[in-house]
């Protein structure tokens, strides 16, 4: 039970992985599992500490959304690279289907030529 770890330390509140320690009012909580965030009435995210005690809600948040939107950046990048290294393979692969033709008439026209 979390509430025994009330008025202790962070440390000790968190050694249970289901408990959150609220910082302002040094009360150790159930996390609210149902919800995605503490609700402000259990504890404000600024004093809101969950796995460790150095970071708080607010903070974990801003720091988790900076990561995932420069992964999801990245990501994008590293797609238009590999696209345009492609469609440039395939350009510079070989003759298309207008030179491969031009080339086989010219062929066809200097056979006819040497059988004169």
């Amino acid at each position: 039970d979390c509430h025994q770890y009330t008025n202790r330390s962070c440390e000790e509140c968190l050694k249970n992985v289901t408990c959150l320690w609220c910082a302002s009012s040094g009360k150790c909580v159930e996390y609210p599992v149902r919800r995605i965030l503490p609700p402000s009435d259990l504890c404000e995210l600024r004093a809101a500490r969950w796995g460790v005690c150095w970071v708080n809600f607010e903070a974990l948040i801003i720091a988790m959304s900076v990561v995932g939107g420069t992964i999801l950046i990245l990501l994008g990048v590293c797609c238009c690279c590999c696209c345009k290294k492609k469609s440039k393979k395939q350009v510079s692969k070989g003759p298309d289907k207008d030179d491969e033709r031009a080339a086989r008439e010219r062929e066809k026209r200097r056979v006819r030529q040497e059988e004169r």
